[in-house]
């Protein structure tokens, strides 16, 4: 039988740690489950949810800094700093749907023990970036704070940037504070119809390095874009190269206009206006296209730009995929069928190897034994893993925070 924790209060938190290593019993440690699919299966009997951690402690508008406990609901915090059209830059995405949980439940300790970013990473940088202060406890069962309010602090190491990603394997969240940035004022997003891959590419790296400054560049194949929310896309019957701006307005309309032009030249365009371009980049980053298989196993690589056709063309050679290209390139989302040896593993990272070029393949999504199986994380070389191990150590030196969640060996 399995024993759960839910704390309402950070000591409680202090004590359900100290309770584990006392006892030598391990922690899983979730917010809502929302995205307990990521990951190695760990099949701990005692868990620690953090979701009754919730409320927005500290919001002050004018200095651009939001404070929440770990297990307020993103939707909650959107919603707050909508009412003064603010917004998390990076753009958080919901991935709850793609595991089967309901939208909406995902809170902001898992998006930032995750380090979850969506389409706008290309211009305003990861979840860690906005990550700006923290109240965790570590597997010492010791509170600890780290960095505050501000963008520019001195109160030390900057363990935000550590404890982002480290998926609840060193600390466990109690509070987070985050940079909040204005929102736009008008968003427009410029379509091209029917580009192949390798030219969807270089059309959106091209963009990418030009002044027109887009906030968003993806490529979705025929097969996906035919399932888009958006009928404009979904109906086009081609592969769809969508770039987004954002800005005051006169200066959307007129980057709107150079990219009409640059991706004219290429292939037919449109432009989706505020609800349908909002539509389709929520689709983008919450991994829509592959919600409705969820017998497919699912892939994130982050590749070079360059080497991202290249990639996929290799694995489309050898199995059953479909895919779509965020961060103009730089990020790939593969969905494999579900009979592929291994999950794909061996394909995947075979092609990243081959292209010869660096990146790294997650397995964001597979079933309970398959993740126990292979690799879910990019292994990583002797030197990177054994810093690994010894940051897990300092943290949690008896492993009792989600042990084996990121390697075999939980350190």
């Amino acid at each position: 039988m399995s024993t759960q924790f839910r704390p309402t209060e950070d000591t409680q938190v202090c004590d359900v740690v100290a309770w584990a290593l006392s006892d030598g019993t391990p922690l899983e440690i979730v917010g809502h489950g929302t995205k307990s699919g990521i990951g190695r299966t760990v099949n701990l009997s005692a868990t620690l949810e953090t979701g009754d951690l919730t409320g927005i402690t500290y919001y002050e508008p004018s200095e651009l800094a939001l404070t929440a406990r770990a297990g307020t609901p993103l939707a909650d915090i959107e919603a707050k700093l909508a009412e003064n059209q603010q917004q998390l830059a990076f753009e958080p995405p919901d991935l709850g749907p793609l595991f089967g949980a309901p939208a909406g439940q995902a809170t902001i300790g898992g998006i930032v023990g995750c380090n979850l970013s969506g389409p706008r990473r290309v211009k305003a940088g990861a979840a860690r970036d906005h990550f700006l202060g923290v109240n965790a406890v570590s597997g010492r069962g010791e509170l600890f704070k780290s960095g505050g309010r501000v963008v520019k602090n001195v109160s030390g190491y900057d363990l935000c940037k550590v404890l982002a990603g480290s998926y609840g394997t060193l600390a466990v969240l109690t509070d987070v504070t985050l940079k909040v940035l204005p929102a736009p004022e008008k968003t427009r997003t410029v379509l091209a119809f029917g580009l192949d891959d390798a030219a969807a590419v270089r059309a959106m790296g091209e963009a990418a390095r030009s002044t027109l400054e887009p906030s968003a560049l993806a490529h979705m194949p025929k097969p996906v874009a035919t399932g888009s929310d958006v009928s404009y896309v979904a109906q086009a019957d081609a592969s769809v190269t969508a770039i987004r701006v954002e800005g005051t307005e006169q200066s959307v309309l007129y980057r709107c206009e150079r990219l009409r032009e640059l991706l004219g030249a290429l292939a037919s365009v449109e432009e989706l206006h505020g609800h349908n371009s909002a539509t389709l980049w929520r689709g983008i980053g919450n991994v829509g296209p592959f919600v409705a298989r969820p017998d497919r196993p699912v892939w994130r690589l982050s590749v070079p730009p360059s080497a991202a056709s290249a990639i996929v063309n290799e694995i489309d050679g050898v199995c059953e995929a479909d895919w779509y290209y965020d961060w103009a390139g730089g990020l790939i989302w593969l969905a494999v069928d579900p009979g592929t040896e291994d999950g794909g593993a061996s394909i995947v990272r075979g092609a990243l190897a081959h292209a010869g070029q660096g990146g790294h393949a997650t397995l964001v999504r597979g079933d309970a034994e398959l993740r126990a199986r292979v690799p879910v994380f990019q292994p990583q070389s002797a030197p990177l893993a054994a810093l690994s191990a010894r940051l897990k150590a300092q943290f949690d030196p008896q492993g009792v925070l989600n042990p084996g969640r990121m390697v075999t060996e939980g350190r």
